[in-house]
């Protein structure tokens, strides 16, 4: 770690190492098409986790400005993550949620897909990374507090449905049909 750093919470190695697992899963998610079925999966079991751990251990400092920090993902950029996962994943891309706020009105489970919790996520990290790479420390003092702040409130929980809807793939017996039909 270079101690020659600025004294505050952004440059901190908790942040340091929020903004790395962020940009890794950023970079991750806009390479979908490189990868095949069976590597995402097995992937995405191990950088969510990490994310979630790297967030969980920051708490959100009081924001700088009144206005909220840049938005960098664009509708575009949604669609593509979202949609990019979704055709990688296929029939296995639906799930049954349980922690879904409709869970208390309703008879029948909630379909949930873990491609849209990914481009949820997406948007949340990559816009505190773009944020993060202006090098301005309000601005991204602020951006941190805004992506801790939704982890808190919604990505977080999105992040944790997705990794057990992922987890049942990755474990499941029907792994192997993946790894051998390396889709």
């Amino acid at each position: 770690m270079n101690n020659n750093l600025p004294k505050h919470i952004v440059y901190s190695p908790t942040v340091v190492d929020f903004i790395t697992v962020a940009a890794e899963m950023c970079l991750f998610l806009e390479n979908v098409e490189k990868f095949s079925k069976a590597e995402f999966i097995d992937k995405l079991t191990k950088l969510l986790p990490m994310l979630y751990l790297k967030a969980s251990l920051i708490t959100a400092p009081d924001t700088v400005f009144d206005e909220p920090s840049e938005k960098f993902v664009s509708e575009a950029d949604y669609n593509f993550i979202f949609q990019q996962s979704e055709q990688l994943l296929g029939s296995d891309n639906a799930y049954l949620e349980v922690f879904h706020s409709d869970m208390e009105r309703s008879d029948t489970p909630v379909l949930a897909y873990i491609s849209e919790n990914l481009a949820d996520i997406y948007q949340e990290i990559k816009d505190f990374a773009c944020n993060y790479q202006t090098l301005d420390t309000d601005i991204m003092n602020d951006s941190l507090a805004c992506c801790i702040t939704a982890f808190c409130e919604h990505w977080g929980q999105k992040l944790i449905n997705a990794l057990r809807a992922l987890h049942y793939l990755r474990y499941s017996d029907s792994f192997t049909e993946i790894l051998n039909n390396n889709v």
